[in-house]
C-alpha cells in the first residue's frame, strides 16, 4: 500500500516539473542536478571580451568619444565661418573674467578690445587680468613700466596688443607692442601715425622718456583699439596708431575743430561725436549713404542724412559695427551685423542713457537703472541683461555691471579657453568637438562602403571560383595596385575644382575612401568561403535545392562575420588615419568645416610649432585616442572570436 502511494507521489512530481518546465521554463532544480549549461559562441566571445580589463577600458574610452562628438555639438554649438583676430592664439586659461579682489569694490573704470582687460580703482591703482601674454612675441602686458605705480594711475585703456595709461601727473605711458606705431616713434612711410609726432605738435612737453599733460583735469577721453589710440583734451582728439588699418584715422585727425566729445573705434574705422550731437566718419563722412537699424524706425536708408536730424549723446563700437544714442533713447546699429548687433533689445520701461560695446556685443543701461545686452552670446557676454546697475562696462567677451557704490555686482561672459585658440579665434575646443563628428562619420561611412563591396566581390569569388573567381580576383589586383593616397588626393583635387556644395564633396570623399579600401578584405572573406563552401552542410543545401546566391549570403557569410566583423573594426580606424592624411595635406574636407586632420593643416610650420603648441597637441591626441582604442577592441575581437586561440582555450 505504502509502495504504490509512493510510485503516485513520484508521478505527479514528474508530471508537475514537466508542467512547470513547458509553461514557466525550466527550474533552479536543474542547478542541483549539475546539468552542463550550454551557452552560444557568441555569448562566450562576450564573455571572454569583457574579462580583458584593456579592451574593455578601450570600449569605454572610445563610447565615450562618439558621445563626445555626437552629443558635444549640441552643447557647444559651432559658427562656421566665425573669425575673431582679437582672440586669435590664445593659449588654455580661464581668467578673462577674473576681476582681481582689489578692483571688485572700488571701480572707477573698465575696458578691454583683446584677450586682457584693464581696470582703474577709484584709489587710482591699474589692475589687468585676462591672458596677458604674447606666446610669438614673448611680451607680458602685465609687466608694468616703473613709472606705474600703485595709486598713480588716473586712466588707462587696452587695445589689441598694447596698453597707455595716463599717471596723475600727467605722464602719457606705453607699453607692449609698437611695431604698428601703436605708441613711441613710428615710421609713417609705412602707414603710421607716430605718437611722438602727434604729441609734440600739440604742443606736450617731454618728460624723461614720457609726454606730459599739463592739465589732467582736461583730459575727457582715452580709448585703444585694434592697432591706434585716440586721447581727447579739451574738445581735441589726437590719434595716432596704425592708419594703415583705420584708413581715416589721418583725416579725422586733421579735421581739429575743438569741439570733439567722443571718439569710437572698430577695429578698421574711427567715428567722432562732437559736442552739438553730430557725428564724423572721416573721409567723405562714409556712413552718410550708407543704410542703419533704428531701435524705432527699423532700417533707415541714410545714418548720415537721418542722424543730422538727431541729437546723438552716446557713441560706441564693436570690432565691425557702430552704435548711435540720440537723446530721446533711440539706437541706431551701423556697420557690419554679422554676430546679431543690429538685433536690438529694447528695455521694458525708461530709456537707454549709456551703451558700451565689447568686440561682438553691446550693452545699453537705461534710466531706470537696468542693462539690457544684445549680440553674439557665444559665451553668455549677453546673459546680464535685466541686472539692476549705475554703471555699466565691457572687455572684449565680458560684460560687468556695477552699482551707485561702484563694486560689482555682476559679470559675464567668456572665462577663457579649455584647448585656446587658433591663428583666426576659433575656439579649439569647439572645434575638436566639431571636427570629431565630421572624421568618425567619414571613417564610418567608408568602412561602410568598402565592406559591402568586399562582402560581395569576396563571397561571389570564393563560392563560384573559376571564371568568376578569376575575373573577380585580376580586378581586386588592378584597385590594389593602385597607390592609394597619391590617388585619393589628386582625386579629391579634382573634385575641388568643381563648384559643387561642401556637404557633397564631403559625402564623395567618403565614398572615394570606401571604393579604394576594400581589397584587403575581399581576399580575406575569399578565402574564408573557399574553406567553408566545402563543409556539409553546403553539400546539404545545394542537394535541398537552395539556390546558389542563398547560399552563399544565407549560409557561409554567417559563418565568418566574425573575421568581417575584426577586419571592419581595424578598418575603421585606418580610415580615420586616412581621412586626417588627407585634410592635413590639404585634399581632404576643407576649412573652415572642422576635421582632426584639417585642423592641423595650419600647424605644419615652426613658428606654430614652437610657439603655439595647444594647435598641434590637442587634435592629433584625440585622433591617437581613437585609433588606439578601435586597435585594442580589433584585437581583442580577433583573440576572442577565434577558435584556436589559445588564450581562450
Amino acid at each position: 500500500m505504502a509502495k504504490n502511494q509512493n510510485d503516485k507521489k513520484g508521478i505527479l512530481s514528474t508530471l508537475g516539473r514537466w508542467f512547470r518546465r513547458m509553461f514557466f521554463g525550466a527550474s533552479k532544480e536543474l542547478d542541483v542536478l549539475e546539468v552542463e549549461k550550454l551557452e552560444s559562441p557568441s555569448k562566450l566571445a562576450i564573455k571572454a571580451f569583457f574579462r580583458r580589463k584593456l579592451a574593455v577600458a578601450a570600449l569605454i574610452v572610445l563610447l565615450s568619444l562618439f558621445l563626445f562628438v555626437f552629443i558635444g555639438p549640441y552643447f557647444f554649438p559651432m559658427h562656421l565661418t566665425y573669425t575673431d583676430n582679437l582672440q586669435a592664439n590664445i593659449a588654455p586659461n580661464f581668467s578673462m573674467l577674473s576681476v582681481p579682489s582689489g578692483l571688485k569694490g572700488n571701480i572707477r573704470d573698465i575696458n578691454g578690445c583683446s584677450n586682457f582687460t584693464v581696470g582703474v580703482s577709484n584709489d587710482n591703482t591699474l589692475y589687468m587680468w585676462g591672458y596677458t601674454k604674447d606666446a610669438l612675441t614673448k611680451l607680458d602686458y602685465s609687466k608694468f613700466p616703473d613709472i606705474i605705480e600703485e595709486g598713480n594711475v588716473l586712466m588707462a585703456s587696452a587695445g589689441f596688443d598694447h596698453i597707455i595709461a595716463i599717471t596723475t601727473d600727467g605722464h602719457i605711458v606705453g607699453w607692449g607692442n609698437k611695431n604698428n606705431g601703436q605708441y613711441g616713434a613710428a615710421n609713417e612711410a609705412d602707414g603710421y601715425i607716430s605718437m611722438d609726432r602727434v604729441l609734440s605738435e600739440a604742443g606736450f612737453e617731454k618728460d624723461g622718456d614720457y609726454y606730459k599733460i599739463p592739465d589732467t583735469s582736461k583730459i575727457e577721453q582715452l580709448v585703444c583699439g585694434y592697432q591706434a589710440t585716440a586721447l581727447v583734451i579739451d574738445g581735441h582728439a589726437y590719434m595716432w596708431g596704425n592708419a594703415r588699418n583705420y584708413d581715416n584715422m589721418k583725416t579725422l585727425a586733421e579735421k581739429q575743430s575743438g569741439d570733439i566729445a567722443k571718439v569710437a573705434m572698430t577695429n578698421y574705422r574711427i567715428v567722432v561725436m562732437k559736442d552739438d550731437g553730430s557725428v564724423s566718419g572721416g573721409k567723405a563722412n562714409f556712413f552718410f549713404k550708407q543704410s542703419a537699424i533704428s531701435s524705432t524706425q527699423g532700417k533707415v536708408e541714410s545714418v548720415g542724412d537721418y542722424l543730422k536730424k538727431s541729437n546723438v549723446v552716446d557713441v560706441t563700437a564693436t570690432k565691425d559695427s557702430m552704435a548711435f544714442l540720440t537723446d530721446e533713447g533711440e539706437v541706431l546699429i551701423f556697420g557690419t551685423s554679422s554676430y546679431g548687433e543690429d538685433k536690438i533689445v529694447l528695455p521694458e520701461e525708461g530709456k537707454y542713457i549709456k551703451l558700451v560695446g565689447g568686440s561682438q556685443h553691446i550693452l545699453g543701461l537705461t534710466d531706470t537703472g537696468k542693462v539690457y545686452a544684445w549680440g553674439y552670446n557665444s559665451d553668455g557676454q549677453t546673459k546680464i541683461s535685466g541686472k539692476d546697475a549705475d554703471d555699466i562696462f565691457t572687455g572684449s567677451k565680458q560684460s560687468y555691471a556695477v552699482n551707485e557704490d561702484d563694486e560689482l555686482t555682476a559679470k559675464a561672459g567668456l572665462r577663457g579657453y579649455l584647448f585656446g585658440t587658433d591663428n583666426k579665434g576659433r575656439d579649439t575646443f569647439t572645434r575638436i568637438v566639431h571636427g570629431g563628428k565630421m572624421t568618425m562619420t567619414i571613417g564610418a561611412v567608408a568602412v561602410i562602403v568598402s565592406s559591402i563591396i568586399a562582402i560581395i566581390i569576396g563571397c561571389l569569388s570564393g563560392y563560384f571560383g573559376g571564371w568568376v573567381d578569376m575575373l573577380l580576383m585580376r580586378i581586386t589586383e588592378i584597385f590594389s595596385a593602385i597607390p592609394f593616397l597619391p590617388f585619393a588626393m589628386m582625386l579629391s583635387f579634382i573634385i575641388r575644382n568643381y563648384s559643387i556644395d561642401e556637404n557633397t564633396r564631403i559625402f564623395i570623399i567618403m565614398v572615394i575612401l570606401g571604393l579604394l579600401s576594400w581589397t584587403g578584405l575581399a581576399r580575406m572573406i575569399r578565402a574564408q568561403v573557399l574553406a567553408e563552401r566545402e563543409k556539409e552542410f553546403v553539400i546539404a543545401a545545394k542537394a535541398m535545392g537552395v539556390k546558389e546566391s542563398r547560399i552563399a549570403f544565407k549560409h557561409i557569410l554567417p559563418n565568418i562575420i566574425s573575421v568581417i566583423l575584426v577586419s571592419m573594426t581595424l578598418d575603421f580606424a585606418g580610415c580615420l588615419l586616412t581621412e586626417s592624411s588627407l585634410s592635413y595635406l590639404g585634399f581632404g574636407v576643407q576649412l573652415p568645416q572642422p576635421t582632426w586632420g584639417n585642423m592641423l593643416n595650419g600647424a605644419n610650420n615652426s613658428i606654430v610649432i614652437q610657439n603655439y603648441w595647444w594647435q598641434w597637441l590637442f587634435p592629433p591626441i584625440f585622433l591617437s585616442i581613437a585609433t588606439i582604442s578601435i586597435n585594442i577592441i580589433g584585437d581583442t575581437l580577433r583573440d576572442v572570436l577565434d577558435p584556436k586561440s589559445s588564450q581562450e582555450k
